[in-house]
């Protein structure tokens, strides 16, 4: 399966953020949700089938204007399963954020299942001023199973012309041998991170049971949390988001209310 999915929101006049293009395409359904003030848009990605398979190869492409902000939430986990014949599944999202855009990506679990050979990658371009929040939870293997393998990429550049890298990171798991180490997972079955674009950050590292949050050297902080199951480590990610100096911001809430027609794009 190849599936292609678009979202773009703007700034209107009266300073709300609207959803100015979107278009879903099977097993990726953008659902918006119309907000009843001002404040970041709501958008969730639904799942329409079952998916990834080995060999589907999907992407989400996700533009935020300037001064427009989105947060984009899942609703349920994803499970990475393999297909009728070998070879791996890809999901890419790439992301554009405009001159004081502000994107809170927020999806729900990842379970590589047993067999699954699964490739992740998240891409963003973003302006000096632009605000990116992007949380990632691995689960290796469904209870009491193997897990598959998982390539999981994150590469975030920032500035103007020329882009200053903020993070460019692979992680592979998958392999026992290395997952169970003390310089894998040290035998947990779950690792989160988050990064945050978010502000200001912290002049050091803080940490917490099994999670840690960490400035990067060209701005911007990372939290990684290991644990046994996805609920401890969610936990694990909002404390370390507590602790962020971006935390507090109040144009972050949302207020929603459904919408009433088809305006939203």
């Amino acid at each position: 399966m190849r599936a292609r999915a678009h979202l773009t929101v703007e700034r209107d006049p009266r300073g709300r953020t609207v959803v100015r293009e979107m278009r879903s395409m099977a097993p990726l359904r953008l659902v918006p949700t119309r907000s009843s003030r001002q404040g970041p848009a709501l958008v969730h990605l639904v799942s329409a089938v079952t998916a990834p398979l080995g060999g589907d190869d999907l992407e989400l492409h996700v533009r935020v204007g300037p001064g427009a902000a989105l947060e984009l939430r899942g609703v349920a986990a994803t499970l990475a399963l393999p297909g009728q014949h070998p070879g791996r599944s890809r999901a890419l999202v790439h992301v554009e954020l405009a001159e004081g855009a502000s994107l809170a990506y927020l999806p729900e679990p990842t379970v590589v299942t047993a067999r699954a050979c699964h490739e992740a990658v998240f891409r963003a371009r973003m302006a000096e001023d632009a605000r990116l929040r992007m949380r990632e939870i691995l689960v290796l293997g469904r209870v009491n199973e193997r897990s598959g393998s998982l390539d999981t990429t994150v590469d975030v550049r920032r500035g103007g012309a020329v882009k200053t890298p903020v993070i460019k990171q692979t992680t592979r798991l998958g392999t026992p041998e290395v997952d169970e180490s003390p310089a894998g997972l040290a035998g947990r079955r779950v690792l989160g991170t988050e990064l945050l674009c978010w502000g200001d950050d912290l002049p050091g590292a803080v940490s917490g049971d099994w999670w840690s949050l960490v400035p990067l050297a060209n701005g911007g902080s990372l939290t990684t949390a290991v644990a046994d199951d996805a609920v401890t480590v969610e936990h694990a990610l909002d404390a370390a988001f507590a602790r962020h100096p971006g935390s507090g911001d109040p144009s972050d809430s949302i207020s929603y209310s459904i919408p009433s027609d088809g305006s939203h794009g």
